[in-house]
This record gives structure tokens, sequence and C-alpha cells, in this order.
């Protein structure tokens, strides 16, 4: 049974974008067959705890005798394992105050484990190959040229983690200019032509992945 992570930050429950391009994902997964399955993990309704100890970075063999605590332990366990257990996952990464969400951060920081998901002193990539579709929107523009371009810091440390870290095939799908309606000079014609093809695409890779 395939299964795709539906990975959700936004605050925004009713008209977020990036809910909407997962939605998408998720959608064309599902009607690829009745046996593709869809696992939903919302990071803003459901929020998991920031990095406690240094000592959740390593797995057991590499913590030189420090502890973690056991709910600390099950929780990461638990997150890793539904990662692990995907064939495909896709990222609702809205930019926000132009970061991710520090939901996302902490989810990023828990599956993110050198010598269990990502190599260190031995080779570790069961992620590899896999795809991951990063789903972003931002509310400003960032077109290539512009002053702005090198303003997103949503995408490049989330293709670093899932591309160089994990091994996985990563896919960005992103919608701009979702502030337009209030900053008129963005262009609410062009913000929507945006996301319309941001739904295309998504929906093109939910089928497809």
């Amino acid at each position: 049974m395939p299964i795709l992570l539906q990975i959700d930050s936004s605050a925004d429950a009713s008209t977020s974008r990036t809910r909407a391009l997962t939605a998408a994902v998720a959608a064309a997964w599902r009607g690829r067959g009745v046996d593709y399955e869809v696992v939903v993990r919302d990071l803003h309704a459901d929020q998991l705890p920031h990095l406690r100890t240094p000592a959740q970075h390593w797995p057991r063999r590499l913590r030189e005798g420090a502890s973690i605590p056991d709910d600390l332990e099950e929780l990461q366990r638990s997150v890793l394992d539904e990662l692990l257990s995907a064939d495909a996952v896709v990222i609702g990464a809205p930019m926000y105050n132009y970061s991710m969400p520090s939901t996302l951060k902490a989810w990023v920081d828990l599956i993110h484990v050198p010598g269990v998901t990502a190599s260190f002193d031995e080779p570790s990539q069961p992620l590899a190959g896999r795809p991951a579709v990063i789903a972003t929107a931002r509310g400003a523009a960032y077109d290539p040229g512009t002053r702005t371009e090198g303003w997103d810091h949503v995408v490049p440390p989330l293709q670093l983690v899932l591309g160089e870290g994990l091994g996985m095939t990563v896919h960005v799908v992103a919608t701009s200019r979702t502030l337009a309606e209030r900053v008129p000079d963005l262009g609410a014609r062009r913000a929507a032509e945006e996301l319309e093809a941001a739904l295309a695409e998504a929906r093109r890779l939910g089928s497809t992945i």
C-alpha cells in the first residue's frame, strides 16, 4: 500500500495556500487507486516540542553517554517511523518572516538525525530516492533578478536537509504574491495565475511521484 505523508504547518486552517497545495497533491495521490493512502500530520494543530537536549540530534550509539527522557525518545521515534514508512512526502512550508514556521523546524530537527536518516559515521540514507514535494507560499515576490531574489530562507534549507541530508528526490511547488489583495502593487491577477499554475503542478506531482 503506497503511503504519502502530508505535512502541514500553516497557522491558517481555512485559506492557506500551502494547505491547498498539499491537499491537491494528496487528492491526486488518492486518485491513483484505492490502495494509495495518505497520512496527515498537522504541525500547527498538533505541535511537536523543540529539541530539549543535543542528544536528540544523535542515535544512541553517538550520544557519548547522554540520556533522553523516555517520553522524548518515544515521540521522536514515532515521528521518524512515520516518515520512514512513507513512500513519498509533501510538506506545506509557508514563508513566515523570510523563514519556515518554527513548528516545521521542530519537525526537521527531529527527523534529520545523522547516523539514522543521514550519513555520518556510516552510510545511512534509508529515504534515498524517495520523492519529496516542498509546497511553499510567499507573501511578496522573489523573482530571479529582483532585489529580493535571495530572501527566501524556506526552500533552500529544506532542499539541503531533504535532498543532500536524506538523499530524497526533491520537487518544489511555489506560489507567491499571497499579499496581493492587501498590497495592490504585487498584482492580484499575477497572484491568481501563479496559484493556478502551482495547483496544476501539485496535481501533476501527486499523480506521478
